[in-house]
């Protein structure tokens, strides 16, 4: 299911995300990516002061998530928790593209399914999503790396 049980990621210069690292550190990275993303095209962007977001864009509080290109061709943005931010940055890496989305906290929460099940399922969810066939409901939010720029530089 995962991507690093594929050969897709062999040649890849973005292999080094799905070979060892792990997936908490992966999630460090994607703040980092979005981190770095936003001060080089000028955004305003700070890291948030306490655990229920992980970044101030543009005086908006914003939660990263990251998730490679899974072995079934589809983004998988894991954890996603009814927490104090108001929008979610979904960053999605292939072997040879990436993929962003800024989407409010209100549409991705009513969204994302429930990530577990039985009574602890609750608190979280997760969001999945086909790059080359993503649902109607994304199209607004970005994609492409220069959709997902246009929407943080509004924020």
């Amino acid at each position: 299911m995962y991507a690093a049980d594929t050969q897709q990621w062999q040649h890849s210069p973005f292999r080094w995300l799905v070979v060892g690292i792990p997936s908490r550190t992966v999630g460090k990275i994607g703040e980092e990516l979005v981190l770095r993303f936003c001060k080089y095209y000028g955004i305003a962007i700070d890291k948030a002061p306490d655990s229920e977001a992980d970044l101030i864009i543009n005086n908006c509080r914003v939660e990263v998530k990251f998730s490679t290109l899974w072995r079934n061709g589809i983004y998988t943005f894991q954890q996603i928790r009814d927490q104090s931010y108001q929008y979610i940055v979904a960053l999605g890496v292939s072997p040879d593209t990436a993929h962003c989305w800024v989407i409010p906290k209100s549409v991705a929460w009513s969204n994302a399914a429930k990530q577990h099940g039985g009574q602890q399922g609750n608190d979280t969810r997760w969001i999945q999503i086909d790059p080359k066939n993503p649902p109607a409901w994304i199209a607004e939010y970005g994609g492409d790396l220069s959709c997902a720029l246009k929407l943080l530089k509004k924020l």
